[in-house]
């Protein structure tokens, strides 16, 4: 039997036609090639049908019963839009421009009435309709860009709101073009025409243009309603752009981003489920689609569709991902509802199509009897068919039934299809199955879909022997989530690391619960589980429960992690369901003490203590102070985590050996610093060097990631403030139970850096890890070890996530940044840089500039620390990053990441130093310009000019000026000195340039006073006479120098600017004045006499234009 391709899992939905309303067109006479549908639209009660005849049908789509049919004399129906906010209105647009309202008289039982007709777009083709959301006002389009407003007086107001209806037509605007569509929510009209799109407050009469770039060609628009669980975030919009782009506006109108959906449409086409013909699912890709989007519309939550002539096209653009898209030719026009779609053909044909998940939809077809279509969509969409979410509408029961319904004679294969799909459900011949069976007959025991066994007691149950007899006890897989929540942390990837057989205690609810979910029936007085009850309990429970349960597997790697660590970590115990009955002695006679005490106690007093200290005044504005009081808390802390870490980085430090060469040489100079500081100023002295401490030592075990005991989410909050705190005024730990001040001070970086690498290693799991990483930047620039170890905690801390995993086993760089996506959003999340070291530090350069999309939740900062070894990687970065944003924004977001603003002068060394030209090519040996240097090709010209164009202080511009200088990028340099007001430099390097159009230029380098012309003309004189000295030895620059040269810098083209900017009547003088008359040629004295005769008539000119105007205006007053 072939192969049949199977769909991956990553679809979950599918467009399906689960009726035909091919016979209510034959019953309405819209299937003939006389009478046919030209428009549609939907709504909650009605679906509304134009036709060629000037009939409008309205079918109700509870059963496709009632209908009302509206005509026209007017002509073909082109346009319908039904009221949504009250479906007793509905507007219709003929082919002769006439926009007709109705009032149905639904609630009156009444004949449906005319209540307004619109002749305001007669003898024009009306392209849209739209209708107000919250007042009975209809919106027109038309084909030359018109759009007006009908704002309608009904029956139901009563004859007194005729008076307030002064006009009842007003005119919106009139745009550049045909109007393509028309959208409004919450008091915006949005308007797309061929080539923008515009948005109006409708009430107070406001436009705004919808980007600066322009299209050409049919391109819609919509309103993005924000969910009901978003606050106060405002809507957004949504406008197609060329090459299967779309541009995401905020309600302002100002666009933020621009979304690419050319390569995601490579993929291949997803069947449209229908009973027309057996879904086809070919599997290989197409080549990247290039598409133009006529109209967007909003289908349900998160969700846009558009169509073109070769499918229908499903995005969820806040994510960036298409849903699905289906090959559906020949679409005119669509109207949706919800997850309806009801599509409109070229032939007059209508097809009514459902947005469905997969499993859904295999249930609508078994409920309505289509067995053979709901397997062969079962069998196609397999992998989500076996995923948790679609087991809970298609348990094994329904597919075995499905499996009954075919013929076996005649669909062997399809059966055989199923039955695999089936075993992949549930394994027949696997001990899985079997031990599932067994604790599945217990209705105290429920599995869940990930594999894990959960058994649930009674919560009424006093003691550990009334546990014995398994109580009938169901929960549906909602209510058990609710029961039992999960508290998710970063990206749950610690969820992860986290044994099975651990047991969590949970202060809040006072109840202690295993990793199976099973609630121990203990209950401790006190508002803390004491640990040596739960011990008690747990193995209480183990021991009378292991006949029923059976072994429970655990993976050998998990078991000898945790029993390597029983020991260790008191609160987080260890549970083997299989324990000798030696053990289990020697835990009873351990449980049998119970201590009295919160082992956490003095941790918490110290804290209390510590914050009210904070909040003094006169601690918190004094560092000082602020370090000795976090120093007398750190000593607490150390008491309580470090013995633990300690302990177990010995027992690691026997079977792992790790120790980086730089951490050596680390370690050498910190232990000379501290030989040579006073024991009074810092506690790491020959106490340490007695007692044989390394002060290195940490740096060669791992991260502490996670909690080593239960710990109360207020009290972590607390701890991870101080920790974080004392890690960013350096106050560290020594390792000898005391705590150090780590100042600028007392220690060099090296050392200083050393001390804040252990100390990360011991507490990461207390730092607050966005807070970490900008001290680390600002504070241990010079120290890259430290940015080294802050990496390698992140990689440790989501070393098990599905990328990390992806990561090894993955060698196509655009499936891992895809999977790194689709685990989005990631807002502000520091693990996304471990993922992005992963795959710079495998892929290289290449996998820095996809990495803009993920911005900002990595910033440039980041990316100059991963590949700060190889720079020119980050300006390639930061050149895609700057590039890839609208020019009108670039100077905004630039500004934006120059954060702290001395970043800005790193990176234009930067910039200026890779992929520049030589500097004896620009700079000549006594530092002037050499000529025609600023015409050389840099790299990151417009990087650079950004950069100095940004708004900065005097001093700022100062060091930028000097930097563009010493690297010979003058286009820059003149900018800022103009900007600086050093005029006169700026023209002594114009002039060294030799370039004339720096000087006639736009950007304000002509000389603006007459000390400001002379000082220029002496300038071109000496130029030219040192020039023409120089000319034997420049060779071929002779003749680029000479005076017929039109744009070099000589006396006479000077003069002629000068000319034409004060005129030669007063140049004449001026230049007479300098003694350059003698210098000038024919030529300058032909375009003088053309200069006089050209004022003279622009002269006369102005004064006839007075002169009429005079007598204009004295006519008017007669």
């Amino acid at each position: 039997m072939a192969s049949v391709p199977v769909i991956p899992d990553s679809h979950n939905h599918v467009l399906a036609e689960l009726e035909c309303l091919d016979p209510l067109l034959s019953a309405l006479r819209l299937d003939s090639s006389r009478l046919k549908c030209t428009c549609i639209d939907v709504s909650k009660r009605w679906l509304a049908l134009g036709s060629s005849g000037g009939g409008l049908n309205l079918i109700q789509k509870d059963g496709w019963k009632q209908r009302l049919f509206l005509t026209h004399k007017e002509g073909a129906i082109s346009q319908v839009a039904c009221c949504l906010h009250d479906e007793d209105y509905v507007a219709v647009a003929t082919s002769q421009g006439l926009v007709v309202v109705w009032e149905l008289n639904q609630e009156r039982r009444g004949k449906p009435e005319r209540i307004y007709v619109s002749s305001e777009h007669k003898g024009r083709k009306v392209t849209a309709l739209c209708w107000d959301t919250a007042t009975l006002r209809v919106f027109v389009g038309d084909h030359v860009g018109k759009v007006s407003a009908i704002k309608i007086n009904t029956s139901k107001q009563g004859k007194a709101a005729a008076t307030f209806v002064m006009f009842p037509v007003q005119i919106i605007t009139t745009v550049d073009s045909r109007v393509v569509q028309l959208d409004y929510l919450d008091g915006r009209l949005l308007i797309s025409s061929l080539t923008r799109t515009y948005l109006c407050d409708t009430e107070r009469q406001k436009f705004w243009k919808i980007g600066n770039k322009e299209r050409d060609g049919e391109f819609g628009a919509c309103f993005f309603p924000v969910g009901k669980n978003s606050g106060n975030q405002q809507p957004l919009i949504y406008c197609a752009r060329p090459g299967s782009r779309m541009w995401e506006v905020n309600f302002d109108g100002e666009v933020q981003s621009t979304h690419q959906f050319k390569q995601l449409l490579s993929s291949p086409p997803l069947p449209v489920v229908t009973l027309r013909q057996d879904p086809h699912y070919t599997g290989s890709s197409c080549s990247p689609q290039s598409l133009s989007f006529s109209k967007l519309l909003y289908l349900t939550e998160h969700c846009v569709v558009t169509w073109t002539e070769k499918g229908i096209y499903i995005f969820l653009p806040q994510n960036v991902q298409v849903l699905l898209w289906s090959e559906v030719k020949d679409i005119q026009d669509i109207a949706v509802h919800k997850s309806e779609l009801f599509c409109l053909h070229t032939n007059g044909k209508v097809v009514h199509l459902s947005l469905l998940l997969v499993d859904r939809c295999i249930e609508r077809l078994m409920r309505r009897g289509f067995w053979t279509l709901a397997a062969r969509v079962s069998c196609l969409f397999q992998n989500s068919v076996v995923s948790c979410r679609a087991r809970k509408n298609l348990p094994l029961d329904k597919l075995e039934h499905l499996k009954s319904q075919l013929d076996a004679s005649t669909q062997q294969d399809l059966i055989v299809q199923l039955e695999e799909l089936i075993s992949k459900l549930e394994p027949l011949d696997s001990a899985c199955s079997s031990r599932r069976s067994s604790i599945s007959s217990h209705e105290s025991f429920s599995v869940l879909d990930s594999g894990i066994y959960r058994v649930i007691s009674r919560r009424g149950s006093q003691s550990d022997e009334d546990s014995c007899s398994l109580h009938s006890q169901t929960f549906s897989e909602d209510e058990r989530l609710k029961e039992f929540p999960v508290h998710h942390e970063d990206e749950q990837l610690e969820l992860e690391n986290v044994s099975h057989a651990s047991v969590v205690v949970d202060a809040d609810r006072n109840e202690t619960f295993l990793p199976f979910s099973i609630p121990l029936s203990f209950r401790s007085p006190s508002p803390l589980v004491s640990l040596q009850a739960v011990k008690e309990s747990v193995s209480s429970f183990v021991r009378k429960t292991t006949e029923k349960i059976g072994t429970l597997h655990i993976s050998p790697e998990s078991r000898g992690k945790h029993e390597a660590k029983d020991d260790e970590q008191l609160p987080e115990l260890t549970l083997n369901p299989v324990a000798s009955p030696q053990e289990e002695k020697e835990s009873e006679t351990q449980n049998c003490q119970l201590p009295e005490e919160d082992p956490l106690r003095d941790l918490k007093a110290a804290t209390a203590e510590t914050i009210a200290k904070l909040q003094d005044p006169l601690v918190l504005l004094e560092p000082q102070c602020m370090r000795r009081v976090l120093q007398e808390w750190l000593v607490h802390l150390e008491e309580k985590f470090n013995k633990e870490h300690s302990a177990l980085s010995v027992k690691e430090s026997k079977t792992v050996s790790y120790r980086d060469p730089v951490d050596k040489e680390q370690s050498d100079i910190l232990e000379d610093c501290i030989e040579k500081e006073n024991t009074d100023e810092t506690c790491v002295s020959k106490t340490m060097c007695e007692n044989g401490t390394d002060v290195s030592g940490p740096l060669g075990c791992g991260f502490q990631v996670s909690p080593p005991c239960a710990i109360k989410p207020d009290v972590l909050k607390d701890l991870v403030e101080l920790s974080t705190l004392c890690f960013e005024l350096r106050v560290f730990s020594c390792g000898s139970g005391e705590a150090e001040e780590s100042s600028d001070r007392s220690l060099p970086p090296a050392a200083s850096g050393t001390l804040a690498c252990r100390f990360m290693q011991s507490y990461f799991f207390l730092l607050d890890l966005k807070r970490v990483k900008q001290c680390i930047i600002t504070m241990y620039a010079t120290s890259p070890h430290v940015w080294e170890t802050y990496i390698a905690g992140l990689k440790e801390l989501s070393c098990h996530s599905p990328v990390a995993l992806a990561m090894e086993n993955e060698n196509e760089m655009l499936k891992i940044l895809k999977l790194l996506h689709d685990l989005g959003p990631w807002d502000d999340s520091p693990l996304l840089l471990a993922h992005a070291q992963r795959l710079y530090e495998k892929f290289g350069e290449t996998a820095l500039r996809p990495l803009i999309k993920f911005h900002p939740s990595i910033l440039p900062s980041d990316i100059k620390q991963l590949c700060r070894n190889d720079p020119a990687h980050f300006l390639a970065y930061l050149d895609s990053l700057v590039k890839s944003k609208p020019e009108d924004e670039r100077p905004f977001l630039l500004r934006s990441l120059l954060q702290p603003e001395s970043v800005r002068l790193d990176w234009l060394c930067l910039a200026v130093s890779h992929d520049a030209p030589q500097r004896t090519n620009t700079v000549d040996e006594e530092g002037n310009p050499r000529p025609r240097s600023h015409l050389f090709t840099w790299g990151y010209s417009q990087l650079i000019l950004l950069l100095i164009k940004l708004p900065a202080d005097f001093v700022m511009k100062e060091k930028m000026a000097d930097i563009c200088k010493s690297h010979g990028f003058w286009p820059g340099y003149l900018f800022l000195c103009l900007e600086l007001d050093r005029r006169m430099e700026a023209f002594t390097n114009i002039v060294h340039l030799d370039d004339l159009s720096l000087l006639s230029g736009e950007d304000g380098s002509i000389p603006e006073t007459i000390e400001e012309w002379k000082f220029v003309l002496h300038l071109a004189q000496n130029h030219s006479t040192a020039f023409h000295h120089h000319s034997p030895q420049n060779g071929n620059a002779v003749s680029n120098g000479g005076p017929s040269c039109p744009d070099c810098i000589t006396v006479e083209n000077v003069a002629l600017l000068l000319a034409k900017a004060i005129g030669p009547n007063r140049a004449l003088p001026l230049l007479q004045e300098c003694g350059l008359t003698l210098e000038l040629s024919e030529r300058f004295t032909g375009v003088c006499e053309i200069l006089r005769i050209a004022e003279k008539r622009q002269r006369a000119l102005i004064q006839s234009m007075l002169e009429r105007c005079d007598r204009f205006l004295w006519s008017q007053q007669a």
